[in-house]
């Protein structure tokens, strides 16, 4: 699956030059061309890069600064493109991670967009959840021992089923071993729900370093499993 691009611009010179450039990173864009209908995508859909035609729609800067408030793309990527009303400072102050001048052209889109690249694979990873079927130990904090399978894993935490039940707020240490990869992790997590039938969702808590590198390098590999690799695809 490819990383995934909106741009909220009704220019059709600047989708001219930020489509092509995009494929080329293996990066699909889809077009809104009003401040409504974007503000609506964005409030139902994640994307990792989000490039909103600042000064040449009402309302553009308004919805910049709001993006940051949506739960979905809260940490998105974000590219402000201004047309001389604005100043590249501006754009910054507003929440913009990047700013694209017009008229754009094809070397300047390029350069932004491969420097953008890794923040969208780093923001790509970071809600990516893996699939699994994996077996992991449960040690709460009165010495009781369970068992338990994952049923996918991501960044910050992993879905679990278990013939026993756990209450939300309970603390423990979760063991189990990385398919593939034959990487043993102990980390301490937190049940963030439990719906009462033996399912229920846990929140990663105090994370050694070195965990987070071996657990962050595997999804980025199973994540590229899944897509083609942008980094490797342009060079």
């Amino acid at each position: 699956m490819n990383l995934e691009a909106l741009a909220i611009s009704r220019d059709p010179g600047l989708i001219g030059v930020v489509r092509p450039t995009l494929e080329k990173l293996s990066v699909d864009l889809q077009v809104c061309p009003d401040i409504a209908g974007g503000s609506d995508l964005l409030a139902k859909r994640k994307f990792d890069a989000v490039i909103i035609d600042c000064d040449d729609l009402q309302n553009g800067f308004e919805l910049m600064r709001s993006l940051r408030q949506t739960q979905s793309n809260g940490k998105s990527v974000s590219f402000a493109v201004v047309n001389g009303k604005t100043t590249t400072q501006e754009a910054f102050k507003s929440g913009a991670n990047f700013v694209l001048q017009k008229p754009l052209s094809l070397m300047h889109a390029s350069r932004c967009f491969n420097a953008a690249l890794n923040f969208m694979v780093r923001e790509r990873r970071r809600y990516f959840r893996h699939p699994l079927d994996m077996p992991l130990r449960i040690s709460l904090g009165n010495s009781q021992e369970m068992t338990a399978t994952a049923t996918n894993v991501s960044e910050g935490g992993m879905a679990i089923r278990l013939l026993g039940k756990l209450t939300k707020g309970t603390q423990g240490q979760f063991r189990f071993t990385l398919p593939e990869a034959n990487i043993s992790l102990d980390l301490k997590g937190e049940v963030a729900w439990a719906d009462g039938t033996g399912h229920a969702g846990i929140r990663f808590l105090e994370v050694a370093q070195s965990s987070q590198y071996q657990l962050e390098k595997w999804l980025t590999e199973r994540m590229e499993e899944e897509m083609p690799h942008p980094l490797q695809k342009h060079t």
